[in-house]
């Protein structure tokens, strides 16, 4: 059965500071009376859900600039996508937020249901489904002006291509990785997968969700999937969450059938989802040799040398 990905170390709804709290309290209409800490994803902040005196429910998610630096701007991009978005059966609505300059907080629909199985086939098939409605829809929003982030503790919503151009210099460093995270078959032709690795560049983009992972969804239902966690945002290509969604089985045989399958990533073309891979893979391996530098997420580097070594696995198995 599928696990959730990323495990932080998150704080207790219990440590977030009064005044945040206090703000809860005032927008939910009602004390709180109880609430569950939640685990998974990377934020060192809450994830809470919370009950109040009077019944109502709700979903609350905190951080603060001295838990990590970068967090609050992840916080504050979530934000800006949901107003962009607006409401929608496919994700968690937002009802309130709070910036008082070093503490961000969202009060969110609470969505009954834990993460689905995404070894289950009928749950990952409701993903897919899910996914390319969510394409469908993220397409015809008007996508917000203002800066473009380069990497997610920039703000913003994340501009793919740059991250695209970003994640190509890790070939320069491929002799640098361990042996553990890239297959000695893609060592033997470096040529090859710069030239895959090019195929990222000057595509068309749009709103994407760009974090779609199983500690990012949820399943209220037999069938329907509910989108979260919207704090890397991003203008992509419409290809790009389908191509995530299927990231689970990406080391497995299924994973190159399902891409055939799908309309996007089939127009999208083989080496390019490979490419993807090659790219992703190597940065993410890259960027697990280099100085610690996340403050308050003493997981995350080992959370990237799997994500690496899958992704690679995957292109390996693909180009043969």
């Amino acid at each position: 059965m599928t696990g959730v990905g990323a495990v932080g170390v998150r704080r207790s709804y219990v440590e977030v500071p009064p005044r945040v709290r206090a703000w809860v309290d005032a927008t939910l209409g009602s004390p709180v009376a109880r609430w569950s800490d939640q685990i998974g994803g990377m934020s060192p902040g809450c994830a809470t859900r919370l009950v109040g005196h009077d019944g109502r429910r709700a979903f609350v998610k905190a951080v603060g600039a001295e838990l990590n630096s970068a967090s609050p701007t992840l916080f504050r991009r979530e934000i800006e996508v949901l107003h962009a978005i607006g409401s929608h059966a496919l994700w968690a609505d937002l009802v309130a937020s709070y910036d008082d300059g070093q503490w961000v907080a969202l009060l969110l629909e609470d969505v009954s249901g834990g993460h689905p199985d995404l070894d289950d086939d009928a749950e990952m098939e409701a993903l897919l489904v899910a996914t390319d409605r969510l394409v469908e829809v993220l397409g015809q929003v008007t996508v917000p002006a203002g800066p473009r982030a380069t990497n997610l503790g920039q703000p913003g919503l994340v501009d793919a291509q740059a991250r695209f151009r970003a994640w190509s210099t890790a070939l320069d460093h491929l002799d640098e990785i361990p042996d553990d995270l890239v297959p000695t078959a893609l060592r033997r032709s470096p040529a090859r997968l710069r030239r895959l690795v090019s195929l990222l560049e000057d595509d068309e983009t749009q709103l994407s969700h760009w974090d779609i992972r199983v500690d990012n969804l949820l399943r209220p239902a037999p069938g329907r999937i509910v989108f979260v966690d919207w704090g890397s945002g991003a203008l992509a290509p419409a290809w790009c969450d389908p191509l995530l969604a299927r990231f689970e089985r990406v080391e497995e045989a299924w994973f190159d059938s399902s891409v055939q399958r799908s309309p996007t990533l089939a127009a999208a073309g083989d080496d390019l989802v490979t490419g993807f891979l090659v790219a992703f893979g190597l940065a993410l391996a890259w960027q697990s040799t280099r100085p610690p530098a996340d403050v308050g997420l003493p997981t995350l580097n080992e959370f990237r040398r799997t994500q690496a070594r899958r992704a690679l696995v995957g292109a390996a198995r693909r180009l043969g």
